[in-house]
């Protein structure tokens, strides 16, 4: 059975929901077998309390912005049945898990416990000792098409976020790794380079003389040699 993960991102007004900084955006990308299904749940959120200018230069997002945004008590439910107890794949999940926590505590929720974020810097620092460990250095390392992104956003951090999770898993080797009767096993094609034939065949590296050579050493060899099928060695 493939295991079900969320990929999950927000955006804040700040860096500390200590101090009274809300989440304004979360974004939350389904995962099975490793590879997105297609079903998101993405939301804006009203934080009620003011955006200082320092947020607004990372992520773009005004107060005049999401002045008709809903506010997170009116989308707890939405997003607590769409994560259920599937695995949160978050860059940096102490960050976002305390900012889903104290939101969570706001509307009389229990909260997400530690254990069920799955930290891709973690991940990165145990691949990649020593290196930086920014999405967008992962990004970089994994050749991930960073243009479509001029600010952060939870949605679109969280797609890359994707990408770079399935690579710090294997890459190519995870997505082989699917079974034909996976129920994601379709998107493969889309994402599996495809083995194509060269148009001007290599040339032919063993002369008609090394051939016969070769053949004349297995023959005189006693039993049946595993390189040779169909009374043809190779």
């Amino acid at each position: 059975m493939s295991v079900r993960e969320i990929i999950l991102d927000t955006e804040t007004t700040g860096l500390d929901p200590g101090d009274g900084h809300r989440i304004i955006e979360i974004c939350c990308l389904e995962l099975v077998g490793h590879l997105p299904t297609g079903r998101v749940f993405h939301t804006l959120v009203q934080p009620e309390r003011d955006i200082p200018d320092d947020s607004v230069r990372v992520h773009g997002l005004t107060a005049e912005k999401l002045a008709d945004a809903p506010v997170f008590a009116s989308v707890v439910d939405e997003f607590l049945s769409f994560v259920a107890d599937a695995p949160l794949v978050i860059h940096n999940a102490e960050f976002d898990l305390r900012f889903l926590n104290a939101e969570l505590s706001r509307a009389g929720k229990p909260s997400l416990t530690s254990d069920r974020g799955i930290d891709t810097i973690a991940i990165a620092k145990k691949r990649f000792p020593g290196a930086r460990y920014s999405l967008d250095e992962l990004c970089r390392r994994f050749n991930i098409d960073l243009s479509v992104r001029t600010k952060h956003g939870a949605r679109i951090d969280a797609e890359l976020l994707a990408e770079v999770y399935l690579e710090l898993l294997g890459g190519r080797q995870v997505r082989l790794a699917l079974s034909p009767g996976d129920a994601v096993a379709a998107r493969i094609e889309q994402i599996v380079r495809v083995a194509r034939p060269r148009p001007t065949p290599l040339a032919e590296r063993i002369t008609a003389a090394e051939r016969e050579i070769h053949a004349r050493f297995v023959a005189a060899l006693d039993g049946d040699v595993i390189w040779a099928w169909g009374g043809v060695s190779v």
